[in-house]
C-alpha cells in the first residue's frame, strides 16, 4: 500500500477518460458535508482523482488521517478507495467497476490491506448510490472505533 504521504495507485486503466464533470459534482456534494475537513480536486500528486479527508473529531488519536480517494470514468467505471494512516500501520479497502483479470467487473478489495484478487460484488448502478453505500461502510468503521 502506501505511507501516509504518498497517494496510492488506483490500477483502473480501462482506456475511458476520467469524468472530471462527475468528479466535480461530487466535490460539491461532499464538500457540504461535515464529515470532510477538505476536498481537493486534482490535487497536483493525483491529478485524475477527487481527495476526500475526512475531519479528523471521526476517529481516535491513533488515526492521523483518513480520506477517500475517488477516480470516475465516462463509461461508468470507478475506483474509491477508502485509506487510514495510522502512526504504525495503515488501513485500505476498495470499491471497484473496471474489467480486470483477477475479478468481476465490480469487485472490492477489502480492509484491512485491500489485497488483490479482491472479492466480486455488485455495486448500485446509480453513482449517487454508490457513494451512498460507500460513505455508510466507512461509517459503520468509525463508530466501530467508539464503541468496540
Amino acid at each position: 500500500m502506501s505511507d501516509g504521504g504518498e497517494t496510492p495507485e488506483l490500477n483502473v486503466d480501462d482506456g475511458a477518460p476520467v469524468d472530471f464533470e462527475r468528479l466535480s459534482i461530487i466535490a460539491d456534494r461532499l464538500g457540504n458535508d461535515a464529515r470532510f475537513a477538505r476536498i481537493e480536486e486534482s490535487p497536483p500528486t493525483a491529478p485524475e482523482r477527487l481527495v476526500c479527508v475526512f475531519d479528523s473529531a471521526l476517529y481516535p488519536v491513533q488515526v492521523d488521517e483518513a480520506r477517500l480517494d475517488i477516480v470516475w470514468f465516462e463509461n461508468g467505471t470507478f475506483s474509491i478507495h477508502y485509506h487510514e494512516s495510522h502512526a504504525e500501520s495503515e488501513f485500505d479497502h476498495r470499491w471497484d467497476r473496471h474489467p480486470s483479470t483477477h475479478n468481476a467487473l465490480d469487485h472490492i478489495h477489502p480492509g484491512p490491506d485491500a489485497p488483490t484478487p479482491g472479492e466480486d460484488t455488485s455495486h448500485p448502478a446509480d453513482w449517487r448510490d454508490v457513494l451512498a453505500a460507500v460513505l455508510s461502510e466507512v461509517e459503520d468503521r468509525q463508530r466501530g472505533f467508539w464503541t468496540d
